[in-house]
């Protein structure tokens, strides 16, 4: 017997919580994705959508009535009477559980949301060197622009689809009058059935889900480093790796990695200390020998010699050209074309090649998105 009279109870409470969880997840990880400086939320998100992607597959086996696959209705016969049941007669019964069109969208969801989750695992280990496949870094570096357009565009179409879901159910909802848009807040659908029984172990498993997705985020954001999100790079300690260096470039300003210029450009940095930022650099300030040390310094760490993003990045957007300033790389342009120009003006940053004043422990070689200082 119905609990309720002309309804049948469809999603259990588990359900429909993890349910606006994953849009949630999913959309805000949308709108982050956008931001450098909000790649840890992104990424503490991603998981949460990642947790429900994979309960959402273990459900789809394991789970009670109208949530298991086996009960899809995949045919594409189904799926044309849906549609032309839907156009010739507006007031058709509706099934308790999946619908030929829901039954599809689950599955091509589930589909695109796996492609979307492990191609960001990649992308954050192979880009970012982070995470559980940071030790793909070193030898993959070369597939930075597949997995970040796979990783794009499968999340366009996710968003997408889910346009395509929404309209759906509006249709449902104000020209089928099914009450749709309320099922998945209430549990119950306006149509025939019997109520889905949910056993103890089911719903153990979900309000589990729903923790661990929980426990996930806040374990993330509430640290920067941790074993999901712990990065192959540590700051560096210029002073100990190369003193002649850190001290006599550092006198003057402070130090930038050597990873940042690809090994020409640091030599004809180094070949024209007469005229450096508008300073001459003689013998009595550095010696031949230090500016020798120096040069061989910088080459050998060089952006060639480099895996991190920005040394990948930078060598990747120069081609042929090797210019004397890393705000002259098109990267750095790229990267910094939505700054405001008054942004360079105030006094705590005064000029673009002052790195440090937006990037925290950048002097230590450290380039990562969390770490980026905003100065509006």
């Amino acid at each position: 017997m119905n609990k309720k009279e002309g309804h049948v109870f469809v999603w259990p409470i588990g359900t429909r919580i993890i349910h606006w969880m994953m849009a949630l997840s999913f959309t805000t990880a949308f709108i982050t994705s956008f931001y450098e400086h909000m790649l840890h939320d992104h990424v503490a998100l991603g998981f949460i959508f990642l947790t429900i992607i994979i309960y959402r597959i273990i459900w789809g086996i394991i789970g009670p009535q109208y949530a298991t696959f086996n009960t899809f209705k995949l045919r594409p016969s189904q799926l044309k009477h849906y549609f032309v049941e839907k156009v010739q007669n507006r007031w058709r019964k509706i099934p308790a559980g999946h619908n030929p069109a829901s039954s599809w969208f689950t599955v091509w969801a589930l589909t695109v949301g796996t492609v979307i989750v492990v191609s960001g695992l990649l992308l954050y280990g192979v880009q970012e060197a982070k995470g559980l496949f940071r030790f793909l870094n070193s030898d993959y570096t070369q597939y930075i622009g597949i997995l970040a357009w796979v990783h794009k565009y499968a999340s366009y179409l996710f968003a997408a689809w889910v346009f395509i879901h929404i309209a759906g159910v509006m249709v449902e909802q104000f020209w089928h009058r099914t009450g749709m848009v309320f099922a998945m807040i209430t549990g119950y659908k306006r149509t025939e059935g019997e109520d889905t029984k949910v056993k103890p172990i089911l719903s153990f498993f979900a309000y589990s889900t729903i923790l661990i997705a929980i426990g996930t985020y806040f374990f993330i954001v509430s640290s920067n480093y941790n074993f999901l999100t712990l990065q192959k790079y540590t700051n560096i300690d210029y002073e100990e790796m190369h003193p002649v260096f850190y001290n006599e470039c550092g006198d003057c300003h402070k130090v930038y990695p050597p990873y940042m210029l690809p090994k020409r450009s640091w030599q004809k940095i180094m070949s024209s200390l007469d005229n450096h930022r508008g300073e001459e650099i003689t013998e009595a300030n550095i010696t031949k020998s230090q500016q020798a040390s120096i040069l061989e310094f910088l080459t050998q760490n060089a952006a060639e010699t480099s895996k991190r993003e920005a040394a990948v990045k930078v060598m990747h957007s120069l081609g042929e050209r090797r210019p004397k300033n890393i705000t002259k790389t098109p990267y750095w342009r790229e990267t910094h074309k939505d700054i405001p120009k008054s942004v360079y003006k105030q006094k705590k940053i005064k000029d673009k090649s002052n790195c440090i004043a937006c990037h925290k422990d950048f002097d230590q070689g450290i380039m990562d998105d969390m770490n980026i200082i905003y100065r509006p």
